[in-house]
């Protein structure tokens, strides 16, 4: 079956509020050639919002879409705050998809700072998540209503929301665990590299702070919903951790993930993403399980869906469209989803079309 990426599409759809959308200001992307850049936008025009698409190269930018709803298309450099400052004039948020992050979630932070507009990236790097914490969460509360919102993806801001809707009204608990289940990975060029130069020591949640990962890390098994089953899973502790030690106080917060893919990830003849929709997702399964425990109690949530890198998308353009149209709390500074928007709410909102979610009952351990 041939497909293409969905901005190779000419069209912009009609998706969302259209009313809604029309009030909302434009929303900067930046790195919108990239491969996830290409999903948010295009989840962008889907819900008839409108993009400005910035990116290094005139002529990608150029080729990236037709839409009649793209307000401009800014060259910028990162390393250039007039360029980042020219890149987000007129913009109402900015999107960050331009990794490694460790380059440029700071330069970006200030120029949204300095044009006092809300920042939100996709990174999966714990170390950049937790400068971003340690260097800008006083300049973004000093301000004044400026949202600095970090790894709101995959791997991230999606186990955050699955965790905070599965503690509920528990804000204290004594273990959170998190497994992913991956039935392929195909990473991008942008994973590799960042693999590459992502060096620090993970980190997991014990009473209350972070902690390294032990070496060797550790491994159990794992019963996901169909059709992944009982699976060996490996401790790969990501952003989601530092997100959730922000706001759930917890024994134990760690993460888990199958070995499949790992050892796809590792192997450098796998390919990069090949689409195989309308949408221009690859085929690759997931799903992401949660278990939240307390006193003998455990609380599960759950997501399903298609490809890692392009369900990113919705779940970055339902955070921003909620910050600008008043629909997450009065919040500033540096801020976990699970803080800014009610997660059962927020999931749902993406089912069916981007996820399948579910969320069990209490049982006893």
């Amino acid at each position: 079956m041939e497909s293409r990426h969905p901005l190779d599409e000419q069209t912009a759809g009609a998706g969302g509020d259209g009313a809604l959308s029309r009030e909302l200001p434009p929303i900067a992307v930046l790195g919108a050639t990239g491969h996830t850049g290409r999903f948010v936008v295009a989840e962008l025009l889907a819900r008839g919002l409108t993009p400005i698409l910035a990116g290094r190269s005139l002529a990608r930018l150029e080729e990236a879409t037709a839409s009649s709803l793209v307000k401009a298309r800014r060259v910028v450099d990162v390393a250039d705050p007039a360029s980042l400052d020219a890149a987000l004039d007129g913009a109402g948020i900015v999107i960050n998809c331009a990794g490694p992050f460790f380059d440029t979630a700071l330069p970006v932070i200030d120029a949204a700072l300095r044009a006092r507009i809300p920042y939100i990236d996709v990174t999966a790097e714990q170390a950049t998540v937790l400068t971003i914490y340690a260097e800008r969460d006083a300049q973004a509360r000093a301000a004044g209503g400026v949202p600095v919102v970090p790894a709101m993806a995959f791997y991230g801001g999606l186990g955050d929301l699955l965790a905070t809707a599965a503690a509920g009204d528990w804000t204290e608990a004594d273990a959170i665990d998190l497994a992913v289940a991956l039935d392929r990975w195909q990473p991008t060029e942008g994973t590799r590299e960042t693999g590459r130069r992502n060096t620090a020591r993970r980190l997991i949640g014990e009473k209350g702070t972070l902690v390294p990962l032990p070496d060797p890390a550790p491994h159990r098994d794992w019963t996901f919903p169909d059709p992944f089953g009982p699976q060996d899973v490996l401790a790969v502790p990501l952003t989601e951790i530092v997100l959730i030690s922000r706001h759930i106080r917890a024994g134990k917060i760690i993460s888990f993930m199958n070995r499949k893919p790992l050892a796809d990830l590792h192997d450098p003849a796998t390919s990069t993403p090949v689409a195989v929709d309308e949408r221009g997702r690859s085929a690759q399964r997931f799903v992401l399980d949660v278990a939240v425990q307390r006193e003998g109690v455990e609380r599960r949530a759950t997501a399903s869906g298609q490809d890692i890198y392009a369900v990113t998308a919705p779940l970055v353009i339902e955070a921003a469209q909620r910050l600008l149209s008043g629909q997450a709390r009065t919040m500033t500074g540096t801020l976990a989803p699970g803080e800014l928007f009610e997660a059962r709410e927020f999931l749902s909102a993406l089912a069916p079309e981007h996820l399948t979610v579910s969320f069990s009952e209490p049982s006893s351990l």
